[in-house]
C-alpha cells in the first residue's frame, strides 16, 4: 500500500505539472484495477494459445537433447500420470509471457507513464524494445550455445556413474529456467544505460560498486550454473564479470560524449550571446 501511494502522489504531481485534474486516490485503484485485468487477460489467451501448440513446444525443447542422444526417449522418462499436463502448463505459462511481453509492458506502461517525467518517457520505451530484443538474443544464445554443450557435459558426467535417465520435469524446468536466465543476464547493458541516461547511476558509482558485483555475478552464476562444483561456478560466472565490467566502461564512455556534447553546446550559447552584445 506504501508503494501504491507513493506511486499515485508522483501520478499526480506529473498531472499538475502538465496542467491535467489530480485524480482521486480510489480513481487510481480502478486505473490499476483495468490494468491488472487487461494484462492477466492477455497473459490468459497467450497460454490458451501456447498450450494448444505444446507439442511443438515440447519439440523445440527436445532439440539440443536430439542432438546428443538422438531419440529424447531414451533419456526422457514421465513418472506421474499427471506430469505431461503439468509440464504442458508450464511451457504455456513461460511461452504465453514471452508472447505477449510486447502488449503486458504497453498495458504497464500506459499506468506507469504518467508518473514519469518527460526525459525519463523519452529513455523508457527505447529501452524495454532493446531489452526484449536483447533478451530475445540470450535466449537464442541458451538454446543454440550453451544448451547443447552443457547437456552434453551432463550426460558424460551421468553416464560414468549409470544409465541416465531425466523426467520430463527436471529437463524441461532446467531448459526453461536456464534460458530465461540467461537472457535476463543479456539485459544488463540496457538497464545500465537507461539507469545513467536517467541519472540514477554514474561510472564513479557503478567502479566503487565493482567489487560487489562481481559477488552478485558468482551468486547469479551459482543459481544458472546446472552443478554444484567450482569449475562450472567460474564458467558461468566469467561471463557475467565481464559484462558488467564492459557495462562501467560503457557508461563511462556515455558519460564522456555527455560531457563533450554539453561543453559544446555551452561554448555555442556563450559565442551567441557575445555576437548579441551591444558595440561601444
Amino acid at each position: 500500500m506504501w508503494f501504491l501511494t507513493k506511486l499515485f502522489k508522483k501520478r499526480d504531481e506529473s498531472a499538475v505539472a502538465d496542467g491535467e485534474v489530480v485524480k482521486p486516490f480510489l480513481d487510481h485503484l480502478e486505473d490499476l484495477r483495468w490494468t491488472l485485468i487487461k494484462m492477466i487477460s492477455t497473459l490468459a489467451i497467450a497460454m490458451v494459445l501456447a498450450f494448444a501448440f505444446r507439442t511443438t513446444l515440447a519439440k523445440v525443447l527436445n532439440h539440443p537433447l536430439e542432438q546428443i542422444v538422438g531419440d529424447v526417449k531414451n533419456v526422457l522418462i514421465i513418472t506421474g500420470p499427471v506430469d505431461s499436463i503439468t509440464v504442458s502448463f508450464t511451457l504455456s505459462f513461460y511461452a504465453g509471457i514471452v508472447a505477449s511481453f510486447p502488449l503486458l509492458f504497453f498495458f504497464l506502461a500506459e499506468f506507469v507513464l504518467p508518473a514519469l517525467t518527460r526525459k525519463e518517457k523519452k529513455y523508457v520505451l527505447p529501452a524495454v524494445s532493446v531489452g526484449f530484443g536483447l533478451f530475445l538474443v540470450g535466449v537464442l544464445i541458451s538454446y543454440f550455445l550453451v544448451l547443447p554443450v552443457t547437456l552434453r557435459w551432463l550426460l558424460t558426467d551421468a553416464a560414468a556413474f549409470g544409465r541416465p535417465s531425466w523426467t520430463i520435469r527436471e529437463y524441461y524446468g532446467f531448459v526453461t529456467h536456464l534460458s530465461i536466465a540467461i537472457g535476463l543476464v543479456c539485459e544488463l547493458p540496457v538497464v545500465m544505460v537507461t539507469l545513467n541516461a536517467v541519472g540514477l547511476v554514474s561510472y564513479a558509482w557503478l567502479k566503487g560498486m565493482r567489487t560487489y558485483g562481481y559477488a552478485i555475478a558468482l551468486v547469479l552464476a551459482g543459481i544458472i550454473s546446472p552443478t554444484p562444483d567450482l569449475f562450472m561456478l567460474f564458467v558461468f560466472a566469467l561471463p557475467i564479470m565481464l559484462l558488467f565490467e564492459a557495462c562501467i566502461w560503457l557508461v563511462w564512455v556515455l558519460e564522456r560524449r555527455r560531457a563533450r556534447r554539453e561543453a559544446l553546446e555551452e561554448a555555442k550559447a556563450t559565442r551567441g550571446d557575445d555576437r548579441n552584445e551591444p558595440i561601444d
